[in-house]
């Protein structure tokens, strides 16, 4: 074993000790200066260190952790997954940033976790199918910006939001509430496989660890802390979805919610959400790209666009690049027919394209 696995397995380990939690264990590696440091430490050394008691410092000087943590490191090896210590200078910085963040992360794939645009995208479980076009439509009129897609593969809006980045081919991370030696749920197998290919699966989880309950809670806080912006699409009032929410609002990280009809059981969650100022409303992608000030060169980016808009789409872009416009006017100006006109503006404001004002106005958003 390398000096460098052999450090591995320490920091395994100090995970395993009971008592050591996140922000304790780094306490202790603010004082020892590394996982093995800790596990050699006498009791003389650990008692100087304040809120560390008797019964943990037992804990430490009688763990015995180091074979699970040899086996682990093992498996990780083995499976080609890669390995963050809190320590470490390349462990994300947004999620580094939480004190609560975990003390290790294990992954499978490749991301560029530099990357400054994190978005994460959840919802509940039974979604409905206004949710699941909106949660397409939103990553659509994201992708220009290339932002990483961050949600928990769970089913409902975690899945769309998953399967839109793979369709808009942005890179996608899907967190774990158990280890990576399996899917949860097994019906997700072959996106997990996909995202394995164009972003990772990440968990701070050892394998063999099962999704219990209180594991989605700390998975949840991983999916707020790696990114700049949290999004409800739709929730109840009870659900991980306002969990995350309220996560992300503690880390001081933005929070949007979509907004639904008051007689949805799966808007109130996010309806409330706005209602108590907890989150921002959101309507479409322009929202995330003004509120994030997110800059690139507009040529660039409606290149981009206009390759994936229709030849009307793509006329009434050119239309509204200037001004804003009535619809008789839009219609004038294209020899449209009433009917195929607003029928072609309802399903470019769908598609994130343009937004409606006000007396039949309509202007193209910004990009």
């Amino acid at each position: 074993m390398t000096p460098q696995e052999d450090e591995k397995k320490y920091q395994i380990g100090l995970s395993l000790i009971n008592g050591v939690g996140d922000i304790v264990g780094k306490k202790l590696l603010a004082h020892f200066g590394s996982a093995k440091a800790i596990f050699k430490a006498n009791k003389n050394s650990l008692e100087k260190i304040d809120g560390i008691g008797k019964v943990l410092i037992d804990a430490i000087l009688n763990a015995d952790v180091l074979k699970r943590a040899e086996f682990e490191l093992q498996f990780i090896n083995k499976e080609n997954i890669q390995h963050f210590f809190y320590g470490d200078k390349n462990y994300p910085f947004r999620l580094k940033q939480c004190i609560d963040s975990p003390l290790n992360l294990f992954y499978k794939g490749d991301i560029d976790w530099g990357n400054d645009k994190f978005i994460s995208i959840v919802g509940t479980r039974k979604a409905s199918n206004f949710a699941k076009q909106f949660t397409d439509v939103l990553i659509k009129g994201l992708a220009p910006y290339n932002p990483v897609i961050v949600s928990g593969l769970a089913y409902g809006i975690d899945i769309e939001a998953h399967k839109a980045a793979l369709k808009y081919g942005l890179k996608t991370i899907a967190v774990f509430a158990h280890g990576l030696d399996r899917v949860y749920p097994d019906a997700h197998t072959k996106y997990a496989n996909q995202i394995t290919a164009n972003g990772c699966l990440l968990t701070e989880f050892l394998s063999g660890t099962t999704s219990i309950q209180q594991n989605f809670v700390k998975r949840n806080r991983i999916v707020a802390g790696l990114s700049q912006v949290t999004i409800v699409v739709e929730s109840p009032t009870k659900g991980g979805s306002l969990i995350t929410a309220d996560i992300a609002n503690s880390y001081d990280r933005e929070v949007f919610a979509v907004p639904g009809s008051p007689s949805e059981v799966g808007s109130k969650g996010c309806n409330y959400l706005i209602k108590t100022q907890q989150a921002i409303l959101l309507e479409s992608a322009e929202d995330i790209v003004k509120a994030m000030n997110w800059d690139l060169e507009s040529k660039e980016i409606q290149q981009q666009l206009f390759t994936d808009l229709t030849k009307n789409e793509q006329a009434i872009m050119e239309l509204l690049s200037e001004k804003e416009m009535h619809i008789d006017a839009i219609a004038e100006h294209l020899q449209w027919g009433f009917s195929k006109v607003a029928n072609e503006l309802l399903q470019a404001e769908f598609n994130g394209l343009i937004i409606s004002l006000p007396g039949k106005i309509y202007k193209k958003c910004i990009f």
